[in-house]
């Protein structure tokens, strides 16, 4: 019986080049549990350190942590989602849970102010670094809630200062 002989894989080298801020992008799968914002915290602290993006820490961090929390308190399910993005000057945050936008048009107001009111914080973050944020529905094909923060480098750099 002939011996066939897997073709050879197609051979990738690795990129050399150290991570520079225009190559942040990043995303993370969370559990659904309070203890994940500060794994968040950490991950993206490690990660703007590494692409050169040190003056944004604070803002960036206390954005996360409040997108992080907010997405493990909404959840329904076991997971949450969160993507670091840098371009064009600003970083971009994502969180995704899977709770559903209502039908009932009382019942989704009522959601809506309960998720403003837990992202009061962020919303001040992001008017310190003339930044946006707000939530939707998620456009990915498992539905749930979309919440974003964009923070400007040049502001969010300022963030705190005098």
């Amino acid at each position: 019986m002939p011996t066939t002989r897997c073709p050879a894989a197609p051979t990738y080298p690795a990129d050399p080049t150290p991570p520079i801020p225009e190559t942040l992008a990043y995303s993370l799968t969370l559990p659904a549990a309070l203890a994940s914002a500060a794994l968040a915290r950490a991950t993206t602290r490690e990660v703007l350190r590494a692409h050169g993006l040190t003056d944004m820490l604070d803002p960036a961090l206390q954005a996360v942590s409040e997108l992080t929390s907010v997405a493990a308190q909404f959840t329904e399910s076991s997971n949450y989602y969160l993507t670091l993005r840098y371009r064009f000057s600003t970083l971009r945050l994502i969180a995704y849970d899977s709770h559903p936008r209502h039908t009932s048009p009382h019942l989704a107001t009522a959601c809506d102010t309960r998720r403003r009111a837990a992202l009061r914080v962020l919303a001040c973050v992001c008017r310190a670094c003339d930044g946006t944020w707000g939530f939707g529905e998620a456009r990915e094909p498992g539905g749930g809630t979309r919440m974003w923060a964009t923070l400007p480098r040049a502001s969010a750099a300022a963030y705190g200062a005098p």
